[in-house]
């Protein structure tokens, strides 16, 4: 059995997926626990997806699994024993103080684990994968999805859970995730779509279609130069709040870069943050696109309207 912190690009697959993805990540089911209102109960309760791959080699295997994390010291012992593994794991955030991730890998399976340590909600969802299927997906969605006109010209590309902003005849907007499917097939909200059909889709009735305006996220992870201490920023937020996790030998740099990464967060916009935080949300460096990719400033371009804020 094998424990690893969740990749950005996994997290999304401790949720329900639509029918599609399910069938094509090989969806066993879920477990999801609550550990009770005293922390050491294990309430449980298993949802089925696809019962011709709940074979008895993998109902065997996953007793195993949650009752070896169940042991004394383990992540699942009880909610004392979870909130540890969470907050010394601040890479392993889902970019709030709610979620957390883990994958345990077997031989052939993949337990994709949500974690909770709050009091009041649900402590574990387990999502249950065939594995090869599920590497092999996420392996072909990180190409991203493409979005062509009628006459199959690209027009752009978005990465994996990413949203576009539709724009209607009428001027109307609405954002839409889109999940890659294949190559030629992408949802787009609850809608599944070969890429063509969409383009035609979007032309007859008259409207637009953009990736969705980056903005700076809600808070992001840093360090005081003086002291390497670790710190949170929010946005619009002056100044800053100390992290209180400690980075269990890492140096403060590699937890923030670590937890940043998990969250989604660029360098260019933690660099955005901390100038904000210190000189006001107006200022031209509160703007990511005022950076380079590891965050250094860079020299503004004059008239220049891609704003990633």
């Amino acid at each position: 059995m094998d424990i690893q912190i969740l990749k950005p690009e996994e997290q999304a697959y401790t949720y329900s997926q639509s029918q599609q993805i399910s069938m094509q990540t090989g969806c066993i089911g879920h477990l999801r626990v609550d550990m009770d209102s005293g922390g050491e109960g294990f309430f449980s309760s298993w949802d089925d997806f696809r019962k011709d791959l709940k074979t008895q080699e993998f109902k065997d295997e996953f007793d195993s699994v949650i009752n070896e994390l169940r042991e004394d010291g383990n992540l699942l012992c009880n909610r004392t024993a979870l909130s540890k593994y969470c907050y010394s794991h601040p890479e392993s955030s889902f970019g709030n103080e709610r979620e957390f991730g883990v994958r345990v890998n077997t031989e052939k399976y993949a337990y994709m684990m949500r974690l909770n340590p709050n009091k009041g909600e649900y402590q574990l969802y387990c999502y249950c994968y065939r594995k090869d299927w599920l590497d092999s997906h996420i392996e072909q969605a990180q190409r991203g999805i493409r979005f062509i006109d009628s006459s199959y010209n690209e027009l752009f590309k978005i990465k994996d859970g990413e949203q576009i902003t539709v724009t209607s005849s009428w001027g109307e907007k609405h954002d839409y995730i889109c999940r890659y499917i294949d190559d030629y097939h992408t949802e787009v909200g609850n809608n599944l779509y070969h890429i063509c059909e969409f383009a035609e889709h979007m032309e007859q009735n008259g409207a637009t279609y953009e990736p969705k305006e980056i903005h700076l996220p809600e808070k992001c992870f840093s360090v005081l130069p003086s002291s390497d201490e670790l710190i949170i920023i929010e946005r619009n937020k002056a100044g800053y709040t100390p992290a209180g996790a400690k980075a269990h030998g890492r140096t403060g740099r590699e937890a923030a870069d670590a937890v940043n990464k998990a969250m989604g967060v660029t360098k260019r916009q933690e660099a955005a943050m901390v100038a904000g935080s210190m000189f006001g949300w107006n200022v031209p460096g509160a703007n990511p696109m005022n950076y380079d990719k590891d965050g250094n400033p860079v020299k503004p371009k004059s008239k220049h309207k891609d704003h990633e804020r």
